[in-house]
C-alpha cells in the first residue's frame, strides 16, 4: 500500500486533475522501471506470522534493516511503519507483509540486483531473530485472527470499510501478496494503448504467476486465490474497466472514473481523517462532511488515486497489478515480461493485435478462468496457454529490441529474465501446479513443508 503523498497546492480547477496525470508523460529515454513485491514473514519455530510487536516481529525487522543496512525510518503515530533509502522504500501491507517499492531504474538488470540486495538484507535480519520470509500469492495456512493489523491509520479505516463492501476485502488486506511493476508512458495516446494491453493481458500474468492454490490449510480449487480475493473486494474500485476500451478514453475519462470511486480518507497533520464512502466530487466543492468548507490539494488527489484497485491502474505511471507474489526468479520475470511488451513499440503493437478483438465478456471470463485453471484456462475457444506463449514470445522480441546490456556488457539484453516464463509456456505448468504436485505427492498433504521448501 502506498505511503501518504505530499506537495501540491489547493485544487482550484477541475482541469488540474487530468493535468496531474498528464504530467507523468516522459520521453522514451526517461522511461524507468519500478518493481514492487511483497512477502510473508513468519517465526521459524512456530510457523506463525510475525506480529507487529515482540522479540520476533515486524518492528524488530524494520529496526534491524534501519540499523544494519542504512535505511531511514518512516514513522506514524510514534510507530515505525516503513523505511526509505536511495529512492526506494520498504512499507507494510495490512497483515505485516513486507513490501519493497523499488527505485525507478533503467534496466531489469538493475531491478534484479535491487531484489537480490533487498532479500539478502531481509535474510540477514531475519536470521538473527529466527524468522523467515516466503513469497506466495496467499497465506496458505494462517487464519484472519492469526495476523496482526499493522498500526497505520489508513489500514484501520480500510479494515472497517472492507467489512461493509464485498466479501473478501479483509482477506486481501491481511493474507495476500503480489509482485507488480510500474511503467511510464510518453503521451496520452501511449497511455491509452498501454492500458488496453495491460488490462487485456492481466489474465496472462495471473496465470503465469499463479502461486496461491492453498488457503486455510488445504487446496482451494484455484491456481490463484489472490485473484479471487481481488474480484470480491469492492466492485466500485476493482475490475477490468470496460470504459478503457471505449472510444475517447484518456486522462479525463480516468478522472471521471476516479471521482466516482468512494473515498477512504484524507491525510492531515500526520493522521488519517475518516472519509469512508464520501465523494471526492463533494470535496472539490468544499462539501466533504468530514472537512466542511475545505477544498482538496493535489496531494489529496494523489492519495485518492492510491485507493483504486483495478487490474491495471493509472497514476503518473501505469501499475500492472494481476500477479501473485512468488519466488525470486519470478520477481525479476514480472517486470521483464511487461517491459518487453510495453517499452518497444513493435512489441506493443503486436501485443494489442493479440487481444484487440476480445470483447468485455471475453476479458472478464478470461480473468476468472485464469485464476481457476492457470494456463489451462479456455474461454470461447481461446486457449490461454496459446495467448501466454505468444505474449512471452512478443516480450522476448521487445527485450531483444531494447538491447539493454548487463554484467558490464557481457549479457547483451534482458531476455534471460524471461526464462522462468518460457519454462512455464513450454511445460504448461505454473508455480501453483508445482505446489499442488508436492502437496499431493512428497508432502503427503502436510502444508508445513511449504515453508522449508519455498522460503527465500
Amino acid at each position: 500500500m502506498s505511503i501518504p503523498q505530499s506537495g501540491g497546492g489547493p485544487i482550484t480547477s477541475h482541469d488540474q486533475l487530468a493535468q496531474y496525470l498528464a504530467d507523468g508523460c516522459k520521453p522514451k529515454d526517461q522511461w524507468r522501471i519500478g518493481t514492487e513485491h511483497e512477502k510473508f514473514g513468519y517465526c521459524k519455530d512456530t510457523l506463525k506470522p510475525l506480529p507487529y510487536e515482540g522479540d520476533r516481529s515486524i518492528r524488530v525487522m524494520l529496526e534491524g534493516l534501519r540499523d544494519a543496512h542504512g535505511w531511514a525510518p518512516v514513522e506514524e503515530g510514534g510507530k515505525l511503519i516503513g523505511l526509505e533509502k536511495d529512492g526506494a522504500n520498504i512499507s507494510l501491507e495490512p497483515g505485516g507483509q513486507l513490501e519493497l517499492s523499488g527505485a525507478p531504474l533503467e534496466t531489469i538488470h538493475e531491478t534484479c540486483d535491487e531484489v537480490n540486495t533487498h532479500l539478502r538484507e531481509v535474510q540477514d535480519v531475519a536470521d538473527r531473530i529466527g524468522a523467515g520470509f516466503i513469497g506466495l500469492g496467499a497465506a496458505p495456512v494462517w487464519s484472519h485472527d492469526d495476523m496482526d493489523l499493522m498500526p497505520k491509520g489508513r489500514y484501520k479505516l480500510m479494515n472497517d470499510y472492507m467489512g461493509r463492501v464485498g466479501t473478501m476485502g479483509r482477506v486481501m488486506m491481511r493474507r495476500t501478496c503480489t509482485v507488480q511493476v510500474n511503467l511510464d508512458f510518453s503521451s496520452e495516446a501511449d497511455m491509452v494503448q498501454k492500458m488496453r494491453v495491460a488490462l487485456a493481458l492481466q489474465p496472462v500474468a495471473t496465470a503465469l504467476f499463479a502461486n496461491s492454490p492453498f488457503f486455510e490449510g488445504r487446496p482451494n480449487g484455484h491456481k490463484s486465490w489472490r485473484s479471487v480475493a481481488w474480484r470480491n473486494l469492492d466492485a466500485a474500485r476493482t475490475g477490468m474497466l470496460p470504459f478503457v476500451f471505449e472510444e475517447g478514453f484518456g486522462f479525463e475519462r480516468w478522472v471521471d472514473y476516479a471521482l466516482d470511486v468512494p473515498m477512504y480518507f484524507v491525510y492531515r497533520d500526520g493522521r488519517y481523517v475518516d472519509a469512508l464512502g464520501m465523494s471526492f466530487r463533494d470535496f472539490l466543492d468544499g462539501k466533504l462532511p468530514t472537512l466542511p468548507g475545505e477544498i482538496p490539494t493535489l496531494s489529496d488527489w494523489a492519495d485518492h488515486l492510491t485507493t483504486i484497485f483495478p487490474e491495471a491502474r493509472v497514476k503518473r505511471f501505469i501499475e500492472m497489478r494481476g500477479a501473485d507474489g512468488g519466488p525470486w526468479r519470478r520477481l525479476c520475470a514480472l517486470p521483464a515480461f511487461w517491459v518487453g511488451l510495453m517499452y518497444d513499440q513493435t512489441a506493443l503493437d503486436a501485443a494489442w493485435d493479440l487481444v484487440k478483438d476480445w470483447d468485455m465478456g471475453t476479458r472478464d471470463l478470461m480473468r476468472v478462468a485464469a485464476s481457476i485453471d492457470g494456463l489451462q484456462a479456455e474461454v470461447h475457444g481461446i486457449k490461454l496457454h496459446d495467448i501466454a506463449r505468444e505474449a512471452v514470445r512478443i516480450s522476448e522480441a521487445g527485450l531483444k529490441a531494447r538491447a539493454r546490456a548487463g554484467a558490464g556488457g557481457m549479457v547483451p539484453d534482458e531476455n534471460h529474465f524471461l526464462n522462468a516464463l518460457m519454462e512455464s509456456v513450454e511445460s504448461g505448468k505454473v508455480p501453483a501446479d508445482e505446489l499442488l504436485e508436492h502437496y499431493h505427492g512428497d508432502w503427503d498433504g502436510d502444508l508445513s513443508r511449504i515453508y522449508a521448501d519455498y522460503s527465500y
